[in-house]
């Protein structure tokens, strides 16, 4: 194991920050980053708008992203950081900044699990200032901040096993979005040997109405309180006890969620139940997200889902025997994503575990390849 040695930021590579505005946001052209698209340390672009060519070109004067550069938020979402990849033409978004990382100093891999570590996280919130409106980081004196690094062989050894686990996530993710992509392709087959004949959801599923849930009563456990945006909380108790299908009433209104159970919907949303069997919830997910609920804005300053309007519109609805076998190829093919979440879950902890034991170097690179090996990576 090397020595590791006080450095500063700036020693590490170059400080650069995107323009103080927004361009003109549109559905095609270069990805616009912005801090929504930094997630778990990986670089999400379908959280990213696009900008046209003549916004590129003026957002990109100062400083165009690329590989490997180190791309974290100076505004609100502190902490958050991933690295660019190869093969991406974009531009910084307002609160974004990026460290170019010398080579021959820091392994940007080795860059951003420093970033991410406690250590630097700490040094990030003992620097931040604190707004009225928002919280950020003084990007003029960040360059001085103190950090302690390895040789490169040992930064890169480091970065090796951290990013051994990093890969199977995203590759288990990948494998996951493959199987949804493929039940949405069933979907679209069985959708088309549907006859319309006046039917309507209504004879196939009813939209209940979540339950109110005080934050009072929102006791810690192990059951996932549902509202429109998503995930919000925790319980103990469940008021659904399998996986099943929450459309969003107020606010994200339409937007058609799967959650795996068991959860708890609150009162701004739906919970989709089949009026039969053979109407399975993966079906109803499927179906429900086809109709486009979200674009359904009763025009109200909040928006809402009106339920009686979107039971009311015509639906193409398959054979049973159809039917009944998409269910049991969607059984097949979620257990095997919920399989790919439970190993997630497990890599993400080993890893989470590593960081601060690697990055300070507390942990040999030897010890932490057999814990990451244990944990399937």
């Amino acid at each position: 194991m090397s020595e590791w040695s006080i450095t500063t930021i700036n020693r590490l590579g170059g400080l650069f920050d995107g323009p103080h505005a927004t361009p003109t946001r549109i559905d095609h052209g270069p990805y616009f980053l912005n801090i929504a698209s930094l997630h778990a340390g990986r670089l999400d672009l379908t959280a990213s708008d696009h900008v046209s060519e003549a916004d590129f070109e003026r957002w990109t004067r100062r400083v165009a992203p690329r590989r490997d550069d180190l791309l974290f938020s100076y505004e609100t979402r502190l902490g958050e950081a991933a690295l660019m990849p190869e093969g991406v033409r974009a531009c910084l978004g307002r609160r974004m900044a990026l460290l170019r990382p010398d080579p021959n100093i820091v392994d940007p891999r080795f860059l951003l699990y420093l970033y991410l570590s406690p250590n630097m996280q700490k040094t990030i919130e003992l620097n931040t200032i604190h707004g009225a409106t928002v919280n950020r980081i003084p990007l003029n004196r960040m360059g001085s901040w103190e950090v302690s690094i390895p040789d490169l062989v040992e930064q890169q050894s480091i970065a090796e096993v951290l990013g051994a686990l990093d890969d199977k996530i995203a590759a288990n993710t990948a494998l996951a979005a493959t199987i949804w992509g493929l039940l949405a392709a069933e979907f679209r087959s069985l959708h088309a040997e549907g006859e319309l004949a006046g039917r309507t959801p209504r004879d196939l599923t009813t939209l209940e109405y979540g339950k109110a849930l005080p934050a009072a009563e929102r006791e810690p456990g192990p059951v996932a309180v549902i509202g429109s945006g998503g995930v919000n909380g925790s319980h103990s108790v469940a008021l659904v006890q399998d996986s099943g299908v929450v459309v969003g009433r107020k606010g994200t209104a339409g937007r058609v969620i799967w959650v795996d159970g068991p959860h708890f919907p609150i009162d701004t949303t739906f919970y989709a139940r089949g009026t039969r069997d053979v109407f399975s919830q993966p079906y109803l997910y499927f179906l429900l997200g086809s109709l486009r609920l979200d674009e359904m804005n009763n025009g109200s300053a909040v928006p809402g889902l009106n339920r009686s309007e979107a039971l009311a519109l015509p639906v193409r609805v398959p054979p049973d025997q159809s039917l009944a076998s998409f269910a049991t190829k969607a059984a097949v093919l979620i257990d095997a994503t919920r399989a790919r979440a439970r190993e997630n879950r497990t890599l993400a902890a080993t890893r989470d575990a590593l960081i601060p034991q690697l990055m300070s170097g507390k942990l040999r690179v030897r010890d932490a390849e057999k814990l990451a090996s244990h944990a399937g990576a």
